[in-house]
C-alpha cells in the first residue's frame, strides 16, 4: 500500500492509518510540481538580484544581517546542520521518528519551502526503507523551529550522524553506502527548511493523541467494569442529568457506559448504598471533560499537520519571499500542556477507583484476596498506582509558561513546546500503566460478585483476559500480572 503525499487535507485518522498499515510514501504529481516550481523560482531570484533573504544568503538568528557570498551558500547550509546538531538526552522513540519524517515530508511538499525535489525524495527513501535518524529529546526551545532535533534528523542526508536500521544503531555513512545512496549537498535554503519547523513537537503530539484516543476508550471500559465491581447504581448515567448540562464529552461518556453495562445482572441487582463515591458517580463529568480536551487539542494539531512551518516562506506565484514566524510552536505548546493535564486526570480518577475497590467495602474482601492478612492481594498494586499518579502530577507543570531568551536576544520569546511534548508522552505511558492496574483490579473484584455476572460484553472480555492472567488465588509477583495486562489491553486495539 502506498500513500501519496499531496496538498489534500491530512487528518489524524489518516496519519494513524499510514502508520498502522505500514504504507510506503510517494510524492503525488501535484506535490512534485509544487516543489519544483518553488525551487525554480528561488534559483531565478538568487541569480537575478543582490537582495538579502534571511537564511538563504545571510547568516542565521542574530547574524541575520551578515551577507554570505554566492560561493559560500552551500557551505552555509552545511554549517547550519552540523552546528545545530547539539541535542542531548534520551533518543527519540522510533515510532515518533517515523512521524517526524512523515510530517517533515508533508510540510515541505506544499511548495513554499524552496527545497529541491531530491531532498524530499531522500526523506521518503529513509521512511520507506526504515532508515530512522538518531535524534535526541533535549535541545529544542520550540521556536525558530525544533532546531536541534531536526538537525539530527537531517544529518544522515549528508552522511553524518547515526541511524536506526535493521534493528540497530549504525553510522549513517555506512548505511548509505550499504543502500547505494549518494550523500546530498544542501543548496541555498535547503538546510534551513529542514531545521525550521515544528515536526519534533508535532510528531510527539500526534503519537500522544493517537494513544490518548485509545486510552480514553480504555478508561471508559475500566469505569464500566468498576461500576459492577463496586456494585454501583446506574442513576449517574441517566440521560436526564446530562441533558441539563450538555457537554458533548459528558453526554457521550454516560451513553457509552450504559452501553457497556447493558444487560448486566450486577447492575440490575438491588443496591444498598444511596450514592456512590465521586470516582464512580462523576465518571461522565471527569472522563467527558478529558474527552472534550482531547477533541480540542486534535483540532489544533490537525491544523499544524496541514501547515508550512519553516522560514522564510516562498510564494512563487506572488513573487514573494517573506520572513515570518511560522516556526513558533506556541499553537502546540499550550495544547500539549493541556493534554498532559487532561490525561493525568483520567489516571487520577482511575487510581481512586482502585483504592475504593480494595478497601474492604460493599461485600468485597480487603485487598481483594480470599485470606487477608496471610495474603496481601492487590494492596501494593494501589501503591504503584499512587506513585504513578504522583509522577504524572509533577509532569503536568506547564512548559509553555516559561520562555528563556536565546540567540543574543533575537529569539526573545520561545514556546518550550518540545518539553511540553516529551512530558505529554510520559503522561500517556503512565496513564496506560494506571489503566492496566485498574483493569486488573476490577477483574479481580468481579470475581467476588459471583454468581451474578456483568454485561455479556464485559464477561466476554473477562473470559479472554483470564486466559492471560488467572484469578488471584494467592499472592504472586504482581508486576508480571501488570505487564501481561498491558499486553492484553494493547492487543485488544
Amino acid at each position: 500500500m502506498t500513500h501519496h503525499i499531496s496538498p489534500d487535507h491530512l487528518s489524524l485518522d489518516q496519519v494513524g492509518e499510514i502508520l498502522s498499515s505500514q504504507s510506503a510514501l510517494a510524492l503525488s504529481a501535484e506535490s512534485s510540481t509544487r516543489i519544483r516550481h518553488c525551487r525554480e523560482y528561488l534559483e531565478q531570484k538568487l541569480a537575478s538580484n543582490d537582495q538579502l533573504f534571511y537564511g538563504i544568503n545571510t547568516g542565521f538568528g542574530s547574524l541575520c544581517d551578515v551577507r554570505i557570498s554566492a560561493a559560500d551558500l552551500e557551505q552555509l547550509q552545511h554549517n547550519l546542520v552540523v552546528s545545530h546538531a547539539a541535542g542531548m538526552g534520551d533518543t527519540v522513540p522510533q515510532e515518533v521518528l517515523r512521524l517526524m519524517l512523515l510530517l517533515k515530508i508533508q510540510s515541505l511538499s506544499y511548495g513554499h519551502s524552496g527545497v529541491r525535489e531530491v531532498v524530499v525524495q531522500r526523506l521518503i527513501d529513509f521512511y520507506n526503507a526504515g532508515v530512522l535518524p538518531v535524534v535526541f529529546e533535549l535541545g529544542s526551545l520550540g521556536a525558530s523551529g525544533d532546531l536541534a532535533p531536526l538537525a539530527h534528523l537531517s544529518l544522515p542526508l549528508i552522511g553524518l550522524g547515526e541511524v536506526w536500521y535493521e534493528g540497530r544503531r549504525q553510522p549513517s555513512a555506512e548505511v548509505l553506502k550499504k543502500l547505494g545512496w549518494q550523500t546530498l549537498r544542501f543548496q541555498a535554503k535547503e538546510a534551513l527548511a529542514l531545521l525550521n519547523g515544528t515536526q519534533f513537537s508535532a510528531a510527539y503530539a500526534t503519537w500522544s493523541l493517537l494513544e490518548a484516543r485509545r486510552l480514553a476508550d480504555q478508561a471508559d471500559l475500566n469505569a464500566a467494569i468498576a461500576f459492577d465491581a463496586f456494585n454501583c447504581r446506574l442513576s449517574p448515567l441517566d440521560a436526564h442529568i446530562h441533558q441539563v448540562r450538555p457537554h458533548k464529552g459528558q453526554i457521550s461518556t454516560a451513553q457509552k457506559l450504559l452501553k457497556l453495562l447493558e444487560n448486566s445482572e450486577i447492575a440490575q441487582a438491588e443496591k444498598t448504598a444511596v450514592q456512590d463515591p465521586y470516582a464512580f458517580r462523576c465518571v461522565p463529568q471527569v472522563h467527558g471533560a478529558s474527552r472534550d480536551a482531547i477533541a480540542h487539542i486534535e483540532k489544533m494539531l490537525v491544523t499544524e499537520l496541514n501547515s508550512v512551518t519553516d522560514n522564510p516562506n516562498l510564494f512563487p506565484d506572488d513573487d514573494l519571499i517573506v520572513s515570518g514566524g511560522n516556526f513558533h510552536a506556541q499553537p502546540l505548546a499550550l495544547p500539549l500542556d493541556y493534554l498532559a493535564i487532561a490525561l493525568s486526570e483520567l489516571g487520577s480518577i482511575s487510581e481512586r477507583r482502585v483504592y475504593q475497590m480494595i478497601g474492604g467495602q460493599r461485600g468485597l474482601p480487603a485487598f481483594l484476596t480470599d485470606d487477608p492478612g496471610l495474603h496481601s492481594g492487590m494492596m501494593i498494586a494501589q501503591y504503584t498506582a499512587a506513585a504513578i499518579v504522583n509522577q504524572n502530577k509533577t509532569l503536568c507543570a506547564p512548559a509553555s509558561t516559561d520562555s528563556i531568551v536565546s540567540c543574543n536576544g533575537q529569539e526573545d520569546h520561545v514556546s518550550m513546546a518540545a518539553n511540553a511534548a516529551t512530558k505529554a508522552r510520559r503522561v500517556v505511558l503512565n496513564l496506560e500503566r494506571l489503566l492496566a492496574i485498574e483493569f486488573m483490579t476490577g477483574m479481580q473484584a468481579l470475581e467476588y460478585r459471583r454468581p451474578l455476572k456483568s454485561s455479556p460484553l464485559i464477561e466476554k472480555i473477562r473470559t479472554a483476559y483470564r486466559q492471560v492472567v488467572p484469578r488471584l488465588e494467592a499472592d504472586r509477583v504482581l508486576s508480571e500480572d501488570m505487564e501481561k495486562t498491558l499486553g492484553f489491553l494493547r492487543e485488544r486495539h
